[in-house]
C-alpha cells in the first residue's frame, strides 16, 4: 500500500496500485480490455447455474475463483470500499461457481485495470478550528 501525505493541502491518500497490478497479472491477461463500471446487469448470477456438464466442472477446477475473491476482498477492505457490493455478490457463489460467475469476477478485474490509480483520499476539514 502506498501512503502519500500532503501537509500543505491537508490530504492523505492510500493506493494499492502495485498490489493490484500483481492481482491482475495473476488472474487475467493484462493486455485485455478495461471497463468503466464494476458490474453490469447482463450478469444474471444464480446459484442454480452451477456447473452442469462434466466439461464445465473440469474447467472450473482449474479456475482460482476463491483466490481471486480473496484478493479482491483484501483490496476492498483497504482502499476500494466502493467494490463491497459487487464483491459481496460474486462471493455468494464461492461454494460452486460456474463460468458466468467467473466472467463476473473477470469483469471486476477489468474494472480495476481501468481505474487502478484510484484510491482513498482523506482531506482535512477546513471549516474546523
Amino acid at each position: 500500500m502506498k501512503i502519500e501525505r500532503d501537509r500543505k493541502s491537508g490530504k492523505v491518500s492510500l493506493r494499492q496500485k502495485e498490489y493490484l497490478k500483481k492481482v491482475l497479472h495473476k488472474f487475467i491477461n493484462c493486455d485485455t480490455k478495461s471497463v468503466s463500471i464494476p458490474l453490469v446487469l447482463h450478469f444474471k448470477l444464480k446459484a442454480i447455474t452451477s456447473p452442469t456438464s462434466i466439461e464445465e466442472c473440469e474447467h472450473m477446477t482449474h479456475v482460482t475463483y476463491a483466490s481471486a475473491i480473496g484478493s479482491l476482498m483484501y483490496a476492498m477492505v483497504c482502499t476500494w470500499s466502493d467494490l463491497s457490493q459487487v464483491i459481496s455478490t460474486v462471493n455468494r457463489y464461492m461454494h460452486e461457481p460456474d463460468r458466468d460467475h467467473w466472467e463476473a469476477v473477470k469483469w471486476i478485474l477489468w474494472y480495476i485495470k481501468g481505474t487502478i490509480s484510484t484510491g482513498l483520499v482523506f482531506k482535512k476539514d477546513s471549516t474546523s478550528k
